[in-house]
């Protein structure tokens, strides 16, 4: 069994079906949403929709409209900086993929002008740096009535690595949050141990997450490296909306 949770999107699910399908594995269909809860960034995942759903097609269009216009926005400020990017370098080096800072940053490290991508955030991309551009900012309980609309059921993501406080937990539980992604690669004992407590409390189903990106984004991250026992994982397909 499998969940594939990209980004924003759901434009990979239809391979993915087919690939586990020859496989012989069972493909839960997912995304993982990029929300805000009280000010901070928080990553919503959704298992179990509907990836046709209507409302998940037109947050995708919007998403994409935005993030090609942010990226319009970016590259002009490292022009105005005395950096000649083009677009096109960009959009080649996106291919496929939705248009994100990393590709930039990509593009700045081939050109010569930073050594490597965390150069290129530490200097330029990064929040408040000089080509940054505030992005669009999904409400996390929008987030989670996305999902549920579409049938599925809402968790959140590496809550210790997001630093996700009890406030802000109770505040997503309250919109209908499902689940704690508690077993997680980046999560030590200790963080486990305190989000255990606060899914017990808010009756939040613990969940598991390799947040496998490939070896290229995230070195020594790999499939299977978290999982979830059968029962738990049961009680998560139970609470997807009908």
């Amino acid at each position: 069994m499998l969940a594939v949770t990209d980004h924003d999107t759901v434009a990979g699910l239809s391979a993915a079906k087919a690939a586990a399908a020859h496989h012989g594995v069972e493909l839960v269909a997912g995304i993982e949403l990029s929300a805000f809860v009280l000010g901070k960034e928080a990553h919503i995942l959704g298992h179990f929709l509907r990836p046709e759903d209507p409302g998940i097609s037109q947050f995708a269009d919007t998403l994409r409209t935005e993030r090609e216009q942010r990226m319009k926005q970016m590259v002009e400020k490292m022009r105005k900086l005395g950096f000649p990017v083009r677009m096109e370098e960009v959009y080649t080096l996106a291919g496929s993929a939705h248009l994100g800072r990393p590709h930039l940053a990509r593009v700045l490290v081939e050109k010569g002008w930073c050594v490597d991508t965390k150069e290129a955030f530490d200097r330029f991309l990064g929040s408040g740096r000089p080509a940054w551009v505030d992005r669009y900012r999904l409400d996390g309980a929008d987030a989670i009535q996305l999902i549920r609309t579409a049938g599925g059921t809402a968790t959140l993501a590496h809550p210790g690595t997001s630093k996700m406080n009890r406030g802000e937990i109770a505040t997503l539980a309250k919109a209908g949050l499902a689940g704690l992604e508690v077993l997680h690669s980046d999560h030590n004992p200790s963080m486990r141990e305190k989000y255990v407590a606060l899914a017990q409390e808010f009756a939040l189903v613990t969940t598991a997450g390799s947040d496998f990106h490939g070896e290229k984004v995230a070195p020594g991250r790999h499939l299977g490296t978290a999982s979830m026992p059968p029962a738990l994982f049961q009680q998560l397909r139970a609470r997807a909306s009908a």
